[in-house]
């Protein structure tokens, strides 16, 4: 059995030391990296530094054994145990075994005394008479300590000449000159970044262990652990031994306890004791501050430890010049494990101080996240509060911001301030009655602190009321609105102005409410300029859901108003922000689709109608809105109306709802009488329009055709007749008033005038083909315009092309009965009279007088030209 060579100290020289290590199966050639170490090689120097487990040695050992190496390579593996004077030993050891230097040399090592000088002049000069290049790789570098060893190193770079390559291998860099060796183009280095799996390297690593996993499972799994080497490896293995790739590439628990007990042994136990507590105790952090991480420690040294994990290559890195710095997610596991399991209590704790160092740099966020991440519900809604964070609970998503760290806050949480953000995570659900309830408790809990009451929690509590009861509950509408955005506006001057500037979704949400409060007191221009001013205060800084809010509750505020171009435009906009930004349903507002339904409806759309007003009301926030469950029952009642079913159009406006602010409650009202006046009933419809405190323009006009449908022409004039100049007449007022004007100029047999006062309503609607108060006004509108003064415009009766439900044909002037519905239907079967008769149970001359009324509505003079009318219109 053979002897171990001696060392110059007496030792035995293991030969494992000196054997290249064996590569382990399943190994990935990384091309890209092999041929790195062949192009160093044609200089003196290669370094290969990464953390533990970064696949250094594998690297080194399959290109030794590649045969890309220059010449012979002589391999010796280090110690902790070796000095410097050990490692020579074995260096000359390795090259004698080689047979590439002879034996004999000045006695002793470098490092061991005075002749270290002379060996390694002897061994340079030895090496510049070697026939073929030799590649020394020393592996493990930084095991042993101090400058001996790699002062030698230095000395054989600059003098062994072009026989020697030098390969070493490190955690950290080691004591030589790299900066001059970069300059001179001397160096080769490869990094841990470069060491790093890519996704493919990755799928051939996993594949050597199974199946081949799928795109998704490498991808997570590479991300996972950062291309780091052996937790891949480790992770390959535990994959194997669960047999479910996919759900361990989704359980990031599953990749900490794969890789656990080799960052425990390997890196964190070889850590001082002042070292793992410092990255224990930070584990609580994303990221690293010195300055945090001494206040979590009670240390003052955190930059120097920070540096030098970074520079050991302990899987911490810097994060550009931040100044912060982070660990690597794996090992953050690891070491938030290692916290959960030793020292439980102590997690609260860490957050709650990080929460204060946080707020005083004025990192809000963080500051937040680790403050209810501690569970400290009061201090962090003060702090949300004091910030004047209401618009970001308002518009975040539950998913992420403010919002989403308030989700898990108990209901039993004292202080005005937990009071105001439960409000303001109701409200953000659209639920208004729940943020008053919780506003209720904070006015009483500020109202007790008195003059202690600091202006941010009025301001916000000010603010969420104006928002959540915009309307009033006395019918003062806007009034109302108008008093509290002032009183938001006041408030706002006592808070410091720099915070202001930070907030500006605050200014926004003022107006926004303000513009509210003036829509459901029908103040329909002073609510269209508030809503403008809500726009203009929607900077690049506010919230995206703040932004569609507004643009939809603009484009509700236009169409009421009649003007349905910039409605449409205004809604559209609103989905837009929506869906380009990810909002969730239960953010959105409803008013965008309710101002394309209205739009719609007023261009006598009724297939588009029926659908925005379908999108709406599976919105939440609509029935809790008086202004929006209005209009959701007046667009159902028309819907009906156009089908002949009065009945349905009538209880279509009693569903049970809010209570009503004035306005709306007149909407319905004038929508209750039109309802009724198809049917036939003026008198009914007039008794409808009987409300106490109600006299707006729409509800004049609605009692002045009810006059004029009971033949009180004179009456019905005299009601109109100051309404036109109105300030509250808007497009659909004035013409309709034209409208009943010319029908009363009809009725008297004045035709040139009814003409004229014809053609002047249509010159008025033409800009945003307004056709809805033409379509309700009855057959004579159609009847005057066939006589081709005025004549009919293109756009009263218009023939789009054909959509996902067939053409959607011309305008229908006068809606079919219900039962003329099913008179059409039985005439597109090619029914006789007799026929119809006995399939509806009706009488022959009841069949010809719906004939007559479908042909009249219809404006056909034949059977066939009444189904093909009827096709067109989606009659049948």
């Amino acid at each position: 059995m053979p002897v171990a060579s001696p060392s110059p100290y007496g030792d035995p020289l293991l030969a494992a030391k000196l054997s290249v290590p064996a590569v382990v199966g399943g190994l990935v050639h990384r091309r890209r990296l092999l041929d790195r170490l062949t192009d160093g090689a044609r200089g003196p120097l290669t370094l290969i530094t990464g953390p533990a487990g970064a696949g250094k040695t594998t690297l080194a050992a399959s290109w030794a054994q590649s045969g890309a190496p220059p010449g012979p390579v002589v391999w010796v593996t280090l110690d902790r145990a070796d000095t410097p004077g050990v490692c020579w030993a074995y260096v000359r050891e390795g090259f004698r075994r080689g047979l590439l230097l002879p034996d004999g040399g000045p006695g002793g090592a470098p490092g061991a005394g005075g002749s270290d000088r002379s060996l390694l002049v002897w061994f340079a000069a030895a090496l510049e008479h070697l026939p073929e290049p030799a590649v020394l790789v020393v592996d493990g570098l930084d095991r042993v300590p101090g400058r001996e060893l790699a002062d030698g190193l230095e000395f054989l770079v600059d003098h062994a000449g072009p026989g020697l390559h030098l390969v070493l291998t490190s955690r950290t860099d080691p004591l030589l000159p790299l900066h001059r060796y970069r300059a001179e183009g001397r160096l080769c280095e490869i990094r841990g970044a470069d060491l790093a799996f890519t996704p493919e390297e990755a799928a051939s690593l996993l594949g050597g262990h199974g199946p081949a996993p799928g795109a998704e499972v490498v991808a997570g799994l590479t991300r996972r652990t950062e291309g780091w080497a052996a937790g891949l490896r480790l992770c390959a293995l535990a994959v194997e031994r669960s047999g479910d790739a996919a759900a361990f590439a989704r359980s990031f628990t599953a990749s900490e306890r794969a890789v656990a007990d080799y960052l425990l042994a390997e890196v964190l136990d070889a850590q001082p004791a002042a070292t793992r507590e410092l990255l224990v105790r930070t584990s609580v952090l994303e990221r690293v501050h010195p300055g945090l991480a001494d206040a979590l420690t009670g240390h003052a040294d955190a930059a120097q430890v920070l540096e030098r994990l970074v520079h050991d290559n302990a899987f911490v890195q810097p994060i550009g010049e931040t100044g912060w710095f982070r660990v690597h997610p794996l090992f953050a596991g690891v070491l938030q494990a290692e916290l959960r399991g030793r020292r439980p209590d102590l997690a609260p704790w860490l957050h709650r101080r990080a929460a204060r160092w946080f707020a005083a740099q004025e990192r809000i966020t963080e500051a937040l996240v680790h403050a209810t991440a501690a569970g400290d519900w009061p201090y962090a809604a003060a702090t949300a509060v004091r910030e004047l964070l209401v618009g970001r609970l308002l518009a975040g998503p539950d998913g992420a911001g403010p919002a989403a760290l308030f989700a898990q806050m108990p209901t039993d949480v004292p202080g005005a301030e937990a009071a105001l953000v439960t409000a303001a995570r109701r409200l953000s659900r659209q639920d208004a009655a729940g943020c008053r309830a919780w506003l209720g408790r904070a006015e009483r809990r500020l109202r007790h602190r008195g003059a202690r009451a600091g202006p941010e929690a009025r301001l916000t509590h000010a603010l969420l009321r104006l928002l959540a009861e915009p309307y009033g509950r006395g019918g003062e509408g806007g009034a109302v609105a108008g008093r509290r955005a002032r009183q938001v506006a006041e408030l706002m001057t006592k808070v410091p102005a720099s915070r202001l500037k930070e907030r500006p979704e605050i200014e926004a949400l003022r107006h926004h409410g303000l513009a509210r409060g003036l829509l459901g007191a029908g103040r329909l221009g002073e609510a269209r300029r508030a809503f403008g001013d809500a726009l203009r205060a929607c900077t690049t800084d506010v919230p995206h859901a703040v932004r569609h809010a507004v643009l939809g509750g603009m484009a509700l505020a236009e169409g009421l108003g009649g003007a349905l171009t910039a409605a449409a435009e205004h809604a559209a906009d609103s989905l837009v922000v929506a869906d380009r930004y990810g909002l969730a349903e239960d953010r959105r507002s409803a008013a965008g689709q309710l101002a394309l339904a209205v739009v719609a409806s007023e261009r006598c759309e009724i297939l588009t109608t029926r659908h925005h007003l379908e999108l709406a009301e599976a919105l939440p926030g609509l029935r809790d809105d008086p202004v929006l469950w209005t209009e959701r029952a007046v667009l159902r009642s028309r819907g009906e109306l156009a089908q002949g079913r009065w009945a349905a159009a009538v209880a279509a406006l009693d569903e049970p709802g809010p209570a009503l602010p004035a306005w709306p409650a007149e909407r319905l009202a004038v929508a209750r009488s039109a309802a009724v006046l198809a049917r036939g009933d003026p008198a009914a419809a007039a008794a409808v329009l009987n409300l106490p405190g109600t006299g707006g323009v729409a509800r004049t006009v609605a009692l002045a055709l009810a006059h004029l449908a009971a033949g009180r022409a004179t009456r019905a004039l005299r009601l109109v007749a100051p309404a036109e100049a109105a300030p509250g007449a808007e497009l659909s007022d004035r013409v309709r008033i034209r409208l009943l004007r010319a029908h009363a100029a009809l009725l008297t047999g004045d035709r040139p005038a009814a003409r004229g006062l014809l053609a002047e309503a249509l010159d008025a609607a033409a800009p945003e083909q307004l056709r809805r108060p033409f379509t309700e006004a009855g057959p004579w509108v159609r009847h005057l315009l066939r006589d081709g003064a005025p004549p009919a415009p293109d756009w009263l009766f218009p023939r789009p092309p054909d959509g996902p439900d067939g053409p959607a044909g011309p305008v229908l002037v006068e809606p079919l009965s219900g039962r003329e519905r099913e008179v059409l239907a039985c005439v597109a079967r090619m029914m006789s009279n007799e026929e119809i008769a006995a399939e509806l149970q009706l009488s022959v001359n009841t069949v010809k007088t719906h004939l007559r009324s479908v042909f009249r509505k219809l404006g056909a003079g034949r059977r066939r030209e009444a189904v093909e009318r009827g096709r067109e219109l989606h009659l049948l």
